[in-house]
């Protein structure tokens, strides 16, 4: 009985081994549940295109409004820093109840700047989001045989010329019968059914639906202006309406209204409530993500695999070889031959800028802990695509709790550094919360004054802006400074030899030491390329990202890379008798950064071929800038402490005069 009882907490770990590489998602609430007549509310959120990616509020153009005025829904700080803007809908459908030639409303005559505005985003591709109970719509398309999912659909579209607007929607509402929650049923417990209770079945006579799906077609239909004048809002159009998404009808002109209608279809589905989100999570190129993933990560940990190996058997043999002379052929060895072994007296001096480094890699211990926190919570699914703008806020969130580590590991390495001189670490403590959130707030400013130039819902309102100036300084810089003051406290890390007073002068070298720093981060970009790719369409072509276990996988391995090319770099840099390796181990593994850039531009180049506008480019490589001084912080600061032990390490297993 212990064994099967064993047996399945050992299947259940797997299982959830298992499923979060595949990015698995906690719903994190409960089915709603709806009787059939309910009242469906539908929400809008920004207008987005992959042209521009810059959003822009729903009811910036000429759609209908709903009867009671428009009314923002609750938004958490990730949404708000992502740029959704959530109102609500004039759309109302009843629950299980379908509709036909539903009117809507008449624009009344297009103005010349509405009609210009309107011509402007359907060149620029926008795309209309709705939602219904958490649901984006989705939009199904057939090219080639094969069929294409798409969130949200077109403003409108341009054919030989003349636009034409989508003023008739037809939705299909997928819905499944509400089951009453079984926890004995769900986990399956066996012989433990019968203990655990089931809800109380007080409403069992009226069946209840939860929603499913929300799928919608858009159409181009023609209106009768006339026919409509008397009609109230979600009054019967007086004609029949056909819905053909392959033909166009409803041509836009100044002078002229639009008159929106729709039409509801509630279908019974089989699709339950936890996989209600299978559908958004698998977009086209699955597959492809899959045996892609794969393959790098065999590629990426044979090849570590080959250079950890080397590299140990080399330093093991020239370590036990040394071990073995005796002392008189120790010290004729260290006059005849050159190496790692001739920069003893070197090797702990101090660098250039001590205190940049520290706070360099202070940031990046902070930036790289919030890294692996965010991204193993979103693997287990409690930041999952279905709770909007969640990823954003916990990573601000595990950032600022993470300024402790950062002061700490600061102030520690500013005082190893210093030989225990605790002067200074509140300086060094205030520059490390300062440093890359100085940066970011830079960037971030100066690309918020482009998206309040364009009137666009990216901007940043100047309230949350407030807020985050005061999340920065009540709660990261105080929590840097008590890492700092932990870091103060605590021993420093004693030297294992003495430093010189004279610096040795390094050997002319044959070929310059920085060219080859800059080009170990090929490595490490070579374990990221793959994953890349998906992140970048993920965050600028409006792709669902959900693969977080496989992205978790990626992370483990480029922290393994990065300190394996690093400590190979650095060992290289000794043997030739350049001490200086402080810097060099930082932007060795560092130096993936600028492969990334230089892939972020590739991208920009190639695949957003489309991106209009000096302000959308801008905007791209300002983000791109961001996103590159995060990770090479992060890179560089696995890459220096993993050279730090490593040199640490060396200097103590051989005693050397």
């Amino acid at each position: 009985m212990e064994l099967s009882h064993r047996f399945r907490i050992w299947a259940f770990t797997i299982l959830l081994i298992f499923q979060s590489v595949h990015g698995f998602y906690l719903p994190g609430s409960y089915p709603h549940k709806y009787a059939v007549g309910n009242e469906l509310s539908v929400k809008v959120n920004s207008l987005t295109s992959i042209d521009t990616e810059i959003p822009f509020s729903y009811y910036s153009l000429p759609f209908c409004t709903p009867p009671n005025g428009i009314k923002d829904s609750a938004e958490n700080l990730g949404e708000l820093l992502m740029g959704d803007r959530i109102e609500n809908s004039p759309y109302r459908f009843k629950m299980h109840t379908n509709e036909s030639q539903i009117y809507l409303c008449n624009t009344g005559p297009l103005n010349a700047d509405q009609f210009k505005l309107l011509k402007k985003r359907i060149d620029e591709m926008y795309q209309v989001n709705l939602i219904l109970d958490n649901l984006p719509a989705i939009r199904y398309t057939k090219k080639d045989g094969f069929l294409l999912r798409w969130t949200g659909y077109p403003v409108g579209i341009k054919v030989k010329g003349v636009y034409y607007v989508f003023n008739h929607l037809k939705f299909k509402i997928l819905v499944h019968k509400y089951e009453e929650p079984n926890v004995a049923r769900v986990m399956g417990t066996g012989d433990g059914a019968e203990v655990i209770p089931t809800v109380a079945k007080s409403d069992s006579d009226v069946p209840g639906w939860i929603i499913v799906g929300f799928e919608v077609i858009p159409c181009s239909v023609p209106h009768k202006v006339d026919a409509v004048k008397k009609l109230k809002m979600y009054e019967k159009y007086p004609d029949a309406l056909i819905c053909e998404p392959t033909s166009v009808a409803m041509a836009i002109d100044e002078k002229k209204p639009i008159v929106f209608t729709y039409e509801v279809e509630f279908e019974e589905s089989d699709i339950k409530w936890p996989s209600r989100w299978d559908a958004y999570l698998k977009m086209e190129g699955s597959k492809v993500h899959w045996f892609s993933i794969l393959n790098s990560l065999m590629v990426i940990t044979f090849l570590a695999g080959i250079v950890l190996v080397i590299f140990l058997r080399t330093v093991r043999r020239d370590l036990t070889r040394y071990e073995e002379l005796d002392k008189e052929a120790q010290a004729q060895m260290n006059e005849e031959l050159s190496g790692w072994k001739l920069v003893v007296g070197d090797v702990f001096r101090a660098p250039n800028n001590p205190a940049l480094l520290c706070i360099m890699v202070g940031d990046g211990v902070q930036i790289l802990g919030m890294a692996v926190v965010t991204i193993l919570f979103a693997a287990l699914g409690f930041m999952s695509p279905a709770s909007r703008g969640t990823l954003i806020t916990g990573m601000l969130f595990f950032y600022m709790i993470l300024g402790v580590a950062a002061g700490y590991v600061a102030v520690r390495l500013w005082r190893t550094i210093g030989c225990g001189d605790k002067k200074g670490w509140v300086s060094v403590s205030w520059k490390v919360s300062c440093f890359f959130p100085g940066i970011a707030f830079l960037i971030l400013t100066t690309l918020n004054f482009l998206l309040w130039g364009s009137h666009s819902t990216g901007a940043i309102p100047f309230s949350l802006f407030v807020i985050l100036i005061l999340l920065w300084f009540c709660i990261s810089v105080p929590l840097t400074l008590v890492g700092g003051y932990l870091g103060a406290k605590a021993p420093h890390i004693e030297f294992p030899v003495r430093t010189n007073q004279i610096p040795r002068e390094i050997p002319a070298q044959k070929y310059p030491s920085w060219l080859l720093v800059l080009g170990a981060g090929t490595l490490p970009f070579g374990t990221l390329f793959i994953e890349l790719f998906f992140i970048m369409s993920s965050i600028w072509m409006g792709r669902v990202y959900y693969v977080f276990g496989f992205l978790f996988i990626v992370l483990i391995l480029l922290v393994v890379v990065c300190a394996e090319v690093s400590l190979v770099l650095t060992y290289m840099h000794l043997c030739v008798e350049d001490w200086k390796w402080w810097w060099k181990s930082f932007f060795a593994s560092g130096s993936v950064a600028i492969y990334i850039f230089l892939y972020s531009v590739n991208y920009l180049v190639f695949d957003l071929k489309s991106l209009s506008g000096p302000v959308s480019a801008t905007l791209y490589l300002g983000y791109s800038l961001f996103m590159v001084i995060a990770i090479m912080l992060a890179t560089g600061t696995v890459g220096f402490l993993s050279s730090f032990w490593f040199v640490h390490y060396l200097f103590s297993s051989v005693k050397l005069d």
